[in-house]
């Protein structure tokens, strides 16, 4: 093994690091007072080649992999976004890199894949139902087949940046569950149009991640055109686990960068803060242990990461790594961003100095895009071998 990064490797860290410092954590605050969408800082990070990342040379990307994805998002998020802005990644270079790069067509590959290195297609992605959950094959959002394409009806909820996508990566039925002999036949993936007779959205009010809106999706008898399916019709389920496990790596480095920052802040403040005898709070163990602690989990988090990204690149299987790198570096956020807040005493709880965002922000992803629960379950019954819990 060789844990030496790069001279490329080094040079697109430091690329990224210096996209994410013109965009700090006041860039990040005013817009996350405001509700609003990060448009300015994903430009930028467009035209530094960053989303492009992983995507075919052929196509305007740089054709490097998703270790080199990791490296940059822990850069960029670390520099004063915090975990929101690696969900800019999954919506872009992995809803709709991944899916158009490994599912779709030479002619969708090239209508689609430069506009999205360049920023000017965006995406989203509905896979979440309300009595599905964190159980994709249980959907019930149905395609039914209509001469030369499809009529979509369902829902969806949870659903991310609908109203700033241009193109939206559906999973629907395509057979119905009572159907078929495995549940993991008849779903199918395609690529619509956002604005599109029959779809419609509203929002939800939620704790944090405000720069990306989340809502609830209606599809009524919604066409969709047969040039419009990702890969093979009711063979979609491959694909969907391809951007589901690249999900969790970009998840992972976004929260990995978030400990870095939420770390970096609680020991700015508590080695300026003198309270008893002169001596900075950051000297109390107290404020140490569960700050290393962090740290340390963090660290673990982020080798298992660049693992199940080598091995992403290497074509091997992944799956487990990824998901034992998020529910890591999910913990790790939780207490980084906690601590930091209580290292701060009241003052963390102040939107000024930052902390209390990132705390509402890595909030999330203790249950998204996959709960720490059914992470243990995985690992329980494919790492252990034990039986089946659900």
């Amino acid at each position: 093994m060789d844990f030496q990064l790069s001279d490329e490797q080094r040079m697109l860290v430091e690329t990224a690091r210096k996209v994410g410092e013109r965009f700090g954590p006041e860039y990040w605050r005013e817009l996350d007072a405001r509700k609003a969408y990060p448009a300015e800082a994903w430009q930028a990070i467009c035209e530094a080649g960053l989303c492009g990342i992983a995507l075919p040379e052929e196509h305007g990307g740089s054709g490097l992999g998703m270790l080199e994805m990791a490296l940059a998002i822990e850069a960029l998020t670390a520099a004063g976004a915090g975990a929101t802005l690696a969900q800019m990644f999954m919506l872009n270079p992995i809803f709709g890199g991944v899916s158009i790069a490994r599912c779709g067509t030479e002619a969708q590959q090239r209508a689609l894949l430069p506009g999205l290195v360049s920023s000017e297609v965006t995406f989203c992605m509905a896979l979440t139902e309300p009595d599905a959950g964190t159980n994709s094959l249980e959907i019930r959002s149905f395609a039914r087949r209509d001469g030369e394409g499809w009529r979509l009806s369902g829902r969806k909820v949870w659903i991310t940046a609908v109203p700033q996508a241009k193109k939206m990566l559906v999973v629907a039925r395509t057979r119905k569950i009572e159907e078929v002999k495995r549940k993991t036949e008849g779903i199918s993936l395609f690529l619509i149009d956002v604005e599109r007779e029959g779809l419609s959205h509203t929002p939800i009010d939620k704790l944090g991640t405000n720069t990306l809106p989340s809502s609830s999706i209606f599809f009524d008898d919604v066409h969709i055109r047969q040039d419009e399916l990702l890969g093979e019709e009711h063979q979609g389920w491959p694909g969907l686990l391809e951007v589901l496990n690249t999900e969790r790596i970009v998840t992972t480095a976004g929260l990995i960068g978030t400990v870095d920052l939420a770390l970096r802040l609680a020991v700015e403040y508590g080695t300026d803060r003198k309270v008893f005898g002169g001596r900075p709070i950051a000297s109390y163990q107290g404020i140490q242990f569960p700050l290393a602690q962090a740290h340390a989990i963090s660290e673990c988090a982020r080798l298992m990461n660049y693992k199940a990204a080598t091995l992403c690149d290497l074509g091997q299987p992944y799956g487990a790594e990824a998901n034992r790198a998020k529910l890591l570096a999910a913990q790790a956020a939780a207490l980084a961003t906690e601590r930091a807040m209580q290292t701060m005493g009241g003052m963390g709880y102040a939107k000024e100095f930052h902390a209390e965002r990132l705390w509402r922000d890595a909030r999330l992803f203790r249950f998204a895009p996959v709960s720490e629960e059914m992470v243990l379950n995985f690992i329980a019954q494919h790492d252990l071998g034990m039986p089946r819990s659900y």
